[in-house]
């Protein structure tokens, strides 16, 4: 967890800037949330499996087929 700073402010502006800043932090990581979720979802489509299990089993092909040629 973030430790909040300890800062004493000299004026409203200070105080406003600040929660400005701290708001458009927030938002920006609400976004990156967002990105994080959509690529999860992308990652556990079908489609990604199915590629992903293609290109294991043609290296795995491709090992047999060279330990068969070296026998």
């Amino acid at each position: 967890m973030i430790k909040p700073q300890t800062m004493q402010y000299t004026s409203f502006k200070q105080i406003e800037l600040d929660l400005k800043r701290l708001s458009l932090e927030r938002q920006i990581l609400v976004e990156e949330l967002k990105a994080q979720k959509h690529q999860v979802a992308e990652d556990l489509k079908p489609y990604n499996w199915v590629s992903w299990a293609y290109k294991l089993a043609r290296k795995y092909g491709a090992l047999l087929v060279i330990k068969k040629l070296f026998k």
